[in-house]
């Protein structure tokens, strides 16, 4: 029955990654100008942050996700902030001609930006329960190895899409000028910022 319980977080995890927001625009982006580690860390730290998401939804941790809900202003706020700071910090950006080399800071960066970033939006917790409802997966939070066992696929489908992302990317580099990459930079730059900008004037309808 685990396994049932294994494949039903696959799922999940794949569908709440591959929708195109702005983790995956930043994946992107990092994969072209600083190759497939940069690109493939990025996806890895938001698919640690769905995985302790979808740990909080599997558990019925409520009081964590009832904290994170009731802080969602000031998360929002803060998350929206870091998007526009990389929105522009990407469009100023000047493409590589060839990767970087790779380095333990900048990859730790790479990691840690988007898995703060993925938990900067509360709202999340919302939609893993909302599935994990809809796939009758309410009744494991009082089974702590079936919980477990759809947090591990959860972890590993978002991660799927993540390497998939990544790699193909990276294998699309090659076959784009410099200056097709600098307005790669302007434009994901420019969906990035949006992004950040919709996040905090999405605050104000909460205020009212």
């Amino acid at each position: 029955m685990d396994i049932l319980y294994f494949y039903k977080g696959l799922i999940i995890g794949f569908s709440i990654a591959a929708p195109v927001g702005p983790i995956g625009i930043l994946c992107i982006k990092r994969t072209l100008s600083s190759g497939r580690g940069y690109g493939l860390l990025s996806g890895m730290g938001a698919a640690t942050a769905d995985a302790l998401y979808g740990c909080i939804a599997a558990f019925g941790l409520t009081f964590i996700s009832n904290f994170l809900l009731q802080q969602q202003i000031w998360l929002r706020l803060i998350g929206g902030a870091f998007l526009c700071y990389l929105g522009i910090r990407t469009i100023l950006s000047r493409p590589l001609t060839s990767p970087t080399q790779a380095d333990q800071n900048s990859l730790l960066s790479a990691y840690g930006s988007t898995f703060f970033l993925t938990l900067t939006n509360p709202l999340t917790i919302l939609s893993f329960a909302a599935i994990f409802a809809g796939f009758g997966l309410v009744s494991i939070r009082g089974s702590y190895s079936s919980a477990a066992i759809t947090v591990l696929g959860v972890f590993l489908g978002s991660s799927c899409w993540w390497v998939i992302l990544s790699v193909v990317t990276s294998l699309l580099r090659n076959r784009i000028s410099l200056s097709g990459l600098l307005w790669i930079n302007r434009i994901s730059g420019s969906i990035i910022l949006g992004f950040g900008i919709a996040a905090i004037i999405g605050i104000f309808s909460l205020t009212r």
